[in-house]
């Protein structure tokens, strides 16, 4: 009897904790084109319910939502308790200029980035500060601290005076301190290498004109050696010029190649995300959108396995259309960038590029008249294939930025 009731006892505190753990788990606010469908991961005898029409009773999870606004859900185990919830702001649909070009951005960071660590003269002065890669500096005895040459001229102010430094580790601000050594170059040093500022080549994604905003990428810019997501302070979107395109193969991603240098301003980035680059164009002319047509922004749910296209430039001032199949479609991702598997089948594309090359995430892809996402990644193992993100994904994160 004791052994079973022990049992039970155990069944039903897995199950308690199964639903804290649902709970848990599902987001506080939630964003939601309009004509898309609520979803969220609820277990048995949680309903979700607009609290404005409680008395309706009916559970809307899975239902499509229509009407565009915050709606605000309340969910409820078994109708009888209230356990969370839930804002959903409900976006209208809207048009995009698919653009595919080729552009440059350059980076800034609030603070600076460090990136590695050297001994000098056999002493580490770094040792026991708690600083580490990937950590950004942000103060140094109470000076602002925005560029490296800002860094540099606080450690030499102070004459291998012990500083105090002020740093952001896993999105805390943390203080500690540290000792300069002093360098046959009668300057003081702290062992740090640091950045603050990065730069690439990519593909602009889509302007929207009722915005003047734009996405960039289809997936977020990573430091080259922390390999951690930029946080930036601000960017800005330039013009490149494209000398070379390096052929992919099975193994080995090819890649255009391009220069920033005197590129001209397009826009200002805003924010880098795990879905792309965004921000504002400010020199529309420079785009040449004239006559380009407007796509609708399609709703996963209308995506289709099948026929597309992708958009890019690969030889200066030339944006073509090129041939693609999607062949599988994640319709319940929304944690990644992966969103759809798409292989390259244009024989042209294939015999420029060998399928999808670093510098073409961002080419957006377009099926059945609407526009419906971007190339993200290339893989290693087969050129030809790839992953896009949704559509819908970008133009979330774009009014996250707002």
């Amino acid at each position: 009897m004791k052994k079973l009731k022990k049992f039970l006892l155990i069944i039903i505190l897995l199950i308690i904790y199964t639903y804290v753990c649902n709970i848990s788990m599902l987001p506080s606010n939630i964003i939601l084109m309009q004509g898309e469908t609520l979803n969220l991961d609820t277990i048995l005898g949680i309903n979700v319910k607009n609290t404005e029409t409680l008395q309706a009773s009916s559970n809307l999870n899975n239902s499509i939502v229509e009407q565009t606004g915050q709606l605000n859900l309340n969910l409820e185990l078994f109708n009888l308790f209230p356990v969370k919830d839930v804002t959903v702001n409900v976006i209208p649909k809207t048009t995009v200029i698919p653009i595919g070009k080729a552009i440059g951005m350059k980076m800034y960071t609030e603070g600076v980035l460090v990136v590695g660590m050297s001994e000098i003269d056999g002493k580490k002065p770094y040792e026991k500060s708690g600083i580490s890669t990937g950590d950004k500096i942000i103060e140094v005895n109470n000076e602002e601290i925005d560029n490296t040459d800002e860094l540099i001229a606080c450690v030499n102010r102070s004459n291998g005076e012990e500083v105090q430094i002020k740093y952001v580790s896993d999105n805390e601000e943390k203080v500690t301190s540290i000792e300069p050594v002093k360098t046959a170059d009668n300057e003081y040093k702290l062992g740090l290498w640091v950045r603050d500022a990065a730069a690439g080549v990519g593909t602009l994604t889509f302007y929207e004109p009722s915005t003047q905003k734009f996405a960039a990428l289809g997936h977020g810019i990573n430091d080259v050696d922390t390999y951690e997501l930029i946080d930036i302070a601000n960017g800005e979107l330039v013009t490149t010029n494209i000398v070379d395109i390096v052929k992919g193969k099975d193994g080995s991603p090819g890649e255009i190649r391009g220069t920033i240098e005197n590129g001209t301003e397009l826009g200002t980035i805003a924010k880098n995300t795990n879905f792309g680059v965004y921000g504002t164009i400010s020199n529309i002319n420079r785009l040449n959108l004239t006559g380009k047509t407007e796509y609708e922004v399609a709703n996963r749910s209308e995506i289709k396995t099948g026929k597309a296209e992708i958009m890019c430039e690969l030889e200066n001032g030339k944006i073509e259309t090129y041939e693609i199949e999607i062949q599988k479609i994640y319709t319940e991702n929304n944690q990644d960038n992966k969103s759809m598997l798409i292989k390259v089948t244009d024989e042209e594309l294939i015999e420029k590029t060998g399928g999808i090359i670093q510098g073409m995430s961002g080419a957006p892809i377009i099926q059945n008249g609407k526009f419906i996402g971007a190339v993200t990644h290339v893989l290693v193992n087969d050129s030809k294939m790839g992953y896009g993100v949704f559509g819908d994904l970008m133009i979330k994160q774009m009014r996250e930025v707002d």
